[in-house]
């Protein structure tokens, strides 16, 4: 659990994030703060950024040559975790040094992106303690977290979280197995405490198998959901519309430039709304992102460093 010392720490770390804010507001009123770019028209397009590794401004280096607008719509903050006190035997979200540290630094890291028209959203990953979406013991317990999430969106002025239940381990430290209420219950408190903002589900794990429970079905509560696997077409055994699915997944700099357009080709072929990329790094990528963005846009990309 975060300590009394922390949040004084974040509640600080914040108020200079206001202040840099504030004279990123004063810069735009005389035209040197980014603007918006060009609406573009197509699909979604999301990109994840392992911040162990790279930094999320990322996100907001490709455009596209035709027109301007920014080649991603959604970044994804890759990732706090759910972690497990064996204490008071509750579930908690954490953040390890490299995602606490792109929240605190939120007016350099995130806000650059929001101001380019890019939602940023956090990502929240099982941790190998037996804690996950799908086994709270009890309504009670699954919006208690509900409500540690919608305060840190709210906390770092983010616009959504997004739910990837792998690595959990479920069983360990005593924890239960998954059950069939837990995320049903957890996604219905999420969406009532923050009912303008983004949640995206990865498809995978017990949760993404447990949408429906005591006649609540909350598969229209998510505003996306994507196929996990890098490198292949699964359309997500979700009941939302095509505009909000991304059967393709590719890895920037792992999966084929061809296999991407392919994938590209077939999103719009087949009316799907968004497609989804992992991990951007801080190399010139605009080869492998130009490969997708031909195909979804009728643009190549064009990576400014």
């Amino acid at each position: 659990m975060f300590s009394l010392v922390r949040r004084r720490a974040r509640r600080t770390a914040l108020a200079l994030s206001a202040v840099a804010a504030l004279v990123l507001g004063a810069a735009t009123a005389t035209g040197a703060a980014a603007a918006p770019a060009p609406v573009k028209q197509g699909p979604t397009s999301v990109a994840y950024v392992e911040v162990n590794n790279n930094s999320m401004l990322n996100v907001g280096k490709y455009a596209l040559e035709n027109g301007g607008g920014n080649v991603f719509d959604v970044a994804v903050i890759f990732a706090a975790n759910i972690n497990y006190d064996t204490a008071s035997r509750t579930a908690y979200l954490h953040f390890n040094e490299n995602v606490q540290r792109v929240l605190d630094n939120a007016a350099t890291q995130i806000r650059p992106l929001q101001q380019k028209g890019i939602k940023v959203v956090l990502s929240v990953l099982g941790n190998h303690q037996g804690a996950g979406f799908a086994n709270f013991p009890s309504q009670q317990a699954a919006s208690a977290f509900a409500k540690q999430l919608s305060d840190a969106v709210a906390e770092y002025g983010l616009d959504g979280i997004d739910f990837d239940d792998e690595y959990a381990e479920y069983g360990n430290n005593g924890t239960a197995q998954p059950n069939d209420s837990s995320f049903v219950h957890l996604v219905t408190a999420l969406r009532a405490n923050m009912p303008d903002k983004i949640i995206s589900l990865y498809n995978i794990g017990p949760a993404a198998s447990r949408l429906s429970y005591g006649g609540v079905d909350v598969s229209s509560k998510f505003d996306y959901a994507w196929n996990p696997y890098y490198g292949t077409w699964q359309v997500p055994g979700i009941a939302l519309p095509k505009a909000k699915l991304s059967p393709a997944a590719v890895e920037i700099g792992r999966t084929a430039q061809n296999t991407a357009a392919d994938l590209a080709r077939r999103t719009v072929g087949e009316g799907y709304g968004v497609y989804l990329t992992y991990n951007l790094d801080g190399s010139d990528r605009s080869a492998d992102v130009s490969a997708f963005t031909r195909e979804l846009y009728g643009s190549g990309a064009v990576y400014t460093p």
